[in-house]
């Protein structure tokens, strides 16, 4: 029993174990064969390990003596230790107490062997599957956070970034993972100064709280807006481990809201225009009857002064007729009533316009260049609100330039849209400051002081060339004066 209990104890492997056993006690009781049969799992058979004599079973010779011991430990059975004797017809049969005694002892010492090893392999499998789930999991998981169509990576205490989603590698700075992933966040993001970043992450690790914020970056000439959104992550208990962060781009969903904010505004615009224009009309109409009144008289003038007169009586008639157009139409604006259109040549509008304001007490004091393209197309329009929202950022140029300063004129193609058309008004004047361009458009916003502006003629210029299917940007920094450029349809 020793030496079976040495076999037991080696630390080999079961079936090298089970065989040296079958064999020490083939030999020490010098049987026919010992087969060792175990248990196995499912449905598959029985498995037997045994010494080298072919099994001998009971239907299998009617002459040999078998005797069968079962293993088991703990209520569980393991198998059976079988033990085939040659017996002589001739011979009486022996007693074989002893050898059943000895099998006996063997199986009460084989049974816990062979017990853990079972519980070691049920282990191990055991283990191997809940392997294979959480690579599975892991993998999902994975999955789905490279599917967000939102860029995703996570920082731990040490500011080191352990996970950069799929979104990230393919963003704005197209990192690939394996390069980021185990750097401190400081030196892949750089856009942002690193003590600001640092000082971000640590208020979620000390607060816990979710922390939100915008950023914008100039892509190509673009500017681009991201929502940032930093999230307190906890592995265990109540430390805060990690942080998430999740950046989306909100750029169309910012042009959308402006849209849609821009158009309610102008709706109040047009229901205060409906309330003061049909005022304007009696004084319009006043001013066209004195203008008629003095045409009588013109004749009486001495020669030197009849055709200065003249003109001047002429740009009056016409620029009353244009604000009764401009009435007319704010009234149709605020009815919401289609307005005639049809091909406006930008290059004759401006000239024109310009030729209006040549005797404003505004333009006497300043420079006025042209700069009209020859090939910039034509747009489908109203001349006369067009000429409306020129007029209106040419007058705004002249009360940003000092003496002397200089407003330009540009038409130009788009070099951005094919067919699309650019008139652009350009001063060296005061800029305007970053804080206001994002209110410029709204109504009653000004920042001309008080009694110099009602903050109406930029809205309306804004939903005139909405009208037309357009666009208007503003490109401006403080003490350098700014640009307005009006991006209009061309016509076909």
């Amino acid at each position: 029993m020793r030496s079976v209990a040495r076999l037991l104890n080696g630390g080999f492997d079961a079936d090298t174990t089970v065989t040296a056993v079958t064999r020490m006690l083939h030999i020490g009781l010098r049987a026919d064969h010992i087969v060792l049969e175990l248990r196995e799992s499912g449905a598959r058979p029985p498995r037997r390990i045994g010494s080298a004599a072919p099994p001998v079973s009971a239907a299998g010779s009617s002459g040999a003596i078998l005797i069968r011991v079962p293993l088991a430990h703990e209520g569980l059975g393991l198998g059976v230790l079988e033990a085939a004797f040659a017996s002589d017809p001739e011979v009486p049969e022996p007693d074989r107490g002893t050898e059943r005694e000895v099998l006996d002892t063997v199986a009460d010492l084989l049974a816990p062997f062979l017990s853990s090893l079972e519980l070691s392999a049920d282990l191990a499998s055991e283990v191997a599957v809940q392997s294979r789930e959480m690579e599975d999991q892991r993998r999902f998981t994975g999955l789905v956070i490279d599917t967000l169509p939102l860029g995703l990576y996570i920082v731990d205490r040490q500011y080191r970034i352990v996970i950069w989603n799929r979104k990230r590698e393919t963003g704005t700075q197209g990192l690939r993972r394996d390069a980021v992933v185990g750097r401190p966040v400081f030196d892949v993001l750089t856009r942002q100064p690193a003590a600001q970043l640092r000082a971000e992450f640590d208020r979620v690790f000390s607060t816990g709280e979710i922390q939100q914020s915008e950023q914008a970056v100039v892509q190509a000439g673009k500017t681009r807006y991201y929502r940032l959104n930093k999230i307190p992550m906890r592995l265990d208990g109540e430390t805060i481990t990690h942080v998430i962060t999740i950046g989306e781009d909100v750029t169309e969903w910012r042009a959308v809201q402006g849209q849609i904010m821009q158009a309610e505004k102008l709706g109040a615009v047009g229901q205060l225009a409906a309330g003061v224009m049909h005022e304007i009309n009696n004084p319009l109409a006043t001013i066209g009857a004195c203008g008629a009144a003095i045409q009588v008289h013109v004749d009486q003038l001495p020669l030197r002064l009849r055709a200065q007169v003249d003109e001047y009586l002429e740009i009056i008639e016409r620029e009353v007729q244009r604000c009764g157009r401009i009435v007319d139409g704010l009234l149709d604006f605020s009815r919401s009533k289609p307005v005639a259109k049809a091909a406006v040549p930008l290059n004759a509008l401006a000239d024109e316009t310009l030729f209006l304001l040549k005797h404003h007490h505004r333009f006497r004091r300043i420079n006025v260049e042209r700069s009209f393209h020859a090939s910039a197309p034509a747009t489908i329009g109203s001349g006369d609100r067009l000429t409306q929202v020129l007029m209106s950022l040419l007058l705004n140029a002249a009360d940003a330039v000092a003496d002397d300063g200089t407003v330009i004129v540009r038409t130009y193609p788009s070099p951005g849209r094919d067919g699309e058309v650019v008139l652009e008004v350009e001063d060296n004047g005061v800029g305007i400051a970053l804080a206001d361009q994002s209110r410029l458009f709204d109504p009653f916003y000004t920042t001309k002081p008080a009694g110099r502006g009602t903050g109406l003629g930029l809205s309306i210029c804004y939903g005139i060339v909405e009208e037309h299917r357009g666009r208007i940007e503003v490109e401006s920094e403080p003490g350098r004066g700014a640009i307005f450029r009006l991006f209009l349809p061309g016509a076909s």
